[in-house]
Order: C-alpha cells, then sequence, then structure tokens
C-alpha cells in the first residue's frame, strides 16, 4: 500500500536509488557519556586558560580549537613574517651562503636580481602557481575579510582603474586579501580586469620576498612604473595603492583612523597624466589588527629608519599561535574593503597644480563620504569615530 502511493505520485519504487535510500540504516548516534566526556573536556580546558590568565595576564587560546582555525592562524603569521622581515632574513641567509661551499648559488642569485631589477618597473611577471595557494584562501578566512561594492558600481572595460586603498595600518592586510589574491568579489564580477599591486621599489630587490611580490602581480609604486600599466591603451587593468605608505603604517593604532592624505597628491597627478579613474577604497578594522609598542626613542629609530630606506619597521603587537596577548600574528578581526564608485578622470598630458588640487579635493570629499557612510554597519560608537587626515 505504501509503494502504491509512493507510484501514484510519479515515484518508481523499483529504481535501485530508491531502495538503497529505503533499505538505508541511520547513523549510529554519538553515546550520551562519549558526550559528556567531550564536555568535560572542553569546559576543563577553559578552566585552565582562566587559571593561568589570572597568573601570568595572558588570555589563551583553547587546545580544542579546530585544526582550520589552527592553519589560519598559521597562514595570517607567515604572511606578516614574509612580508614584514623575510626580505632582511633573506639578504642575511645570502650573506651567510658566501661563506659556505655553495658559495657559487648566492652568487648567481645575486646576478638574476640584478639583471631582474626592471621587471617590477615594465609591469611584473605574475605567477599563477603563487596566486592560486591556498595559502591565501586560509588568509582571507582567517579574519575573515569581506568585500563590499557600493551600489550601483560600474567598471568600463576600456579603462583604467588607480584603486587608492586606505589605511595602510601596520602592515596591509585587507585589500591584498579582498582584491588581488584570486577568489575574491572584484574578480568574480570582472574576471577580466587585471590587477597590479603597488609595493615600495625596495621590495623588489631583497631576496625571496621579491618572488613572492612579483609573483602576486606586484610593481614599483614609482611614477614610472604606474604610468606604465595606467597607460596601456586597451584598457582592463587595475593598481592597488597605499597612498599612506609607511607614514601612515606609523601612527596606525586601534581604534584611530588617521590617514596620512593632506600634502599626497602623487597619484592624483598620475591619473590625471593617465587617464586613469580614481577609486577611492577603505577597509573598516585595518587598524585594529595590531598595537604598536608607544615608546619616544622606537618611534625616532622607526622615523630615522623610514627617513633613509623609505619604509619602516614595525613593531607590532598582535597575537600568539597559543595566546591573544601579545605576538606576531594579525588578531582575528574581522575586515570590511568597501570600493567606492570611480571617478572619471579626463586625460591631461601636463596638469596644471590647480587642475590636481581640483581633483584632489574632488577624491578626498569622496574618500569622507565614503567612510561617514560605512561607519555606521562596521564600526563600534560610530557617532564618535571620524576620519582624520593629516
Amino acid at each position: 500500500m505504501y509503494n502504491n502511493k509512493l507510484s501514484n505520485k510519479g515515484i518508481n519504487v523499483h529504481d535501485p536509488v530508491f531502495n538503497t535510500f529505503k533499505n538505508a540504516k541511520p547513523r549510529n548516534k554519538i553515546p550520551q557519556y562519549q558526550l559528556e566526556v567531550r564536555s568535560q573536556r572542553i569546559c576543563l580546558d577553559y578552566e585552565k586558560n582562566a587559571l593561568l590568565q589570572q597568573i601570568f595576564g595572558m588570555e589563551l587560546i583553547p587546545l580544542t580549537e579546530s585544526l582550520h582555525r589552527r592553519k589560519e592562524a598559521l597562514a595570517a603569521g607567515v604572511y606578516f613574517a614574509t612580508f614584514s622581515y623575510g626580505g632582511y632574513l633573506g639578504v642575511l641567509f645570502s650573506i651567510y651562503l658566501c661563506f659556505t661551499r655553495f658559495w657559487w648559488l648566492s652568487l648567481i642569485y645575486i646576478c638574476s636580481i640584478y639583471l631582474d631589477r626592471k621587471t617590477c618597473e615594465n609591469g611584473g611577471r605574475p605567477s599563477n602557481w603563487i596566486q592560486k595557494l591556498s595559502w591565501w584562501q586560509h588568509l582571507r578566512n582567517y579574519f575573515p575579510v569581506r568585500t563590499v561594492l557600493m551600489p550601483g558600481f560600474e567598471l568600463h572595460p576600456n579603462k583604467n582603474f588607480l584603486f587608492c586603498c586606505f589605511p595602510h595600518g601596520v602592515i596591509p592586510c585587507g585589500p591584498i586579501s579582498s582584491l588581488v589574491t584570486p577568489g575574491n568579489t572584484l574578480q568574480k564580477r570582472y574576471p577580466e580586469l587585471i590587477l597590479k599591486l603597488a609595493g615600495m621599489e625596495l621590495f623588489f630587490y631583497l631576496p625571496f620576498t621579491k618572488e613572492i611580490g612579483l609573483g602576486l602581480g606586484g610593481i614599483s609604486c614609482s611614477a614610472k612604473s604606474l604610468t606604465y600599466v595606467l597607460n596601456k591603451p586597451e584598457g582592463g587593468y587595475g593598481v592597488i595603492l597605499y597612498p599612506g605608505g609607511a607614514a601612515e603604517a606609523i601612527c596606525a593604532r586601534p581604534g584611530q583612523h588617521r590617514i596620512v592624505l593632506k600634502e599626497r597628491k602623487g597619484f592624483v597627478k598620475i591619473a590625471l597624466k593617465t587617464g586613469a579613474s580614481l577609486v577611492p577604497v577603505f577597509t573598516f578594522g585595518e587598524v585594529e589588527l595590531f598595537d604598536q609598542i608607544q615608546n619616544p626613542l622606537i618611534c625616532r629609530c622607526q622615523l630615522l629608519w623610514k627617513k633613509l630606506f623609505r619604509y619602516t619597521l614595525a613593531l607590532p603587537l598582535g597575537s600568539g599561535f597559543f595566546q591573544t596577548s601579545f605576538g606576531l600574528i594579525p588578531r582575528r578581526k574581522p575586515l570590511f574593503t568597501v570600493v567606492g564608485q570611480p571617478i572619471d578622470v579626463a586625460r591631461v598630458e601636463n596638469p596644471t597644480q590647480e587642475e590636481i588640487d581640483e581633483l584632489h579635493q574632488k577624491f578626498i570629499k569622496q574618500l569622507v563620504n565614503l567612510f561617514d557612510t560605512y561607519k555606521y554597519d562596521y564600526l563600534v560608537d560610530p557617532e564618535a569615530k571620524i576620519l582624520e587626515l593629516e
């Protein structure tokens, strides 16, 4: 009778697939005593963490945390170490090799860096292998990162774009995770868009990080390099730039939205010369990833280092692999990268200072409006938060 009812509904009761599901045995439930043991272990872990936190003043990560979250934390830590200190460690390792029987390897690599020195100014050398590493997916999921396109957002396929990202943070995480790496929202919507990540030129002369940077689609942030990409006549290119640079990294503090923009007009001049559209980008949560050691002597040393090498040595206070009180891993905070409406720019071969100032003020106005609009969605106590321009 049961089979007749099913047949009336158009179900073939003689189908082997139906019989497989019909005769399938229900999954065994976890015994109650096992659930109780697991609950007791979790409670015990939290009690141990609370006791150690009282003794050492540290907030520990529970030992029961899943493996994939551990992988995400490892990916975030390796990311920070690679792009902050990896180049300098590569230099020291190359010097060490010079005093071993493998000195010839170091010599060959140094020669290759010299012969390859112009690549970062001529569009870079992206690598599909590096861009498709699962490392980037773990990094995106760690925070996690979300890309938000403003309503009505549209990119013309025959134009080039200069994505101006704020704030820089101690080390940029938001736009690199949400715009550069494959599988992000922007690339899914515009698969033909070719994005380049602009970084300081010194970065592309350091061993190891040079290969990672070029493979990720990196180019130098010099005027020559930016002009080379944004002058592509066929269009469809975009450059991700941090106009605030190292000066903005030094003043990055949790809860403070301070950007260096008032006197930064070079990117505006390049946009006018190339006719590339300016796209304001702001990442909410970027400044929450790290705190910094506040010491006058350390600040003076950082400023001196920045003046000599145009780069700042970060001394951050983030999270650790087994605790969240201190360490070199970015804190697990959600990041929201909001991409604003493109500002169309008419091409001017020799822009005047008045034209540069006018476009600069237009960009500032649109960026501030973007911040004031979306701070109510992504910030705590938004009424008290303002965007400070230096």
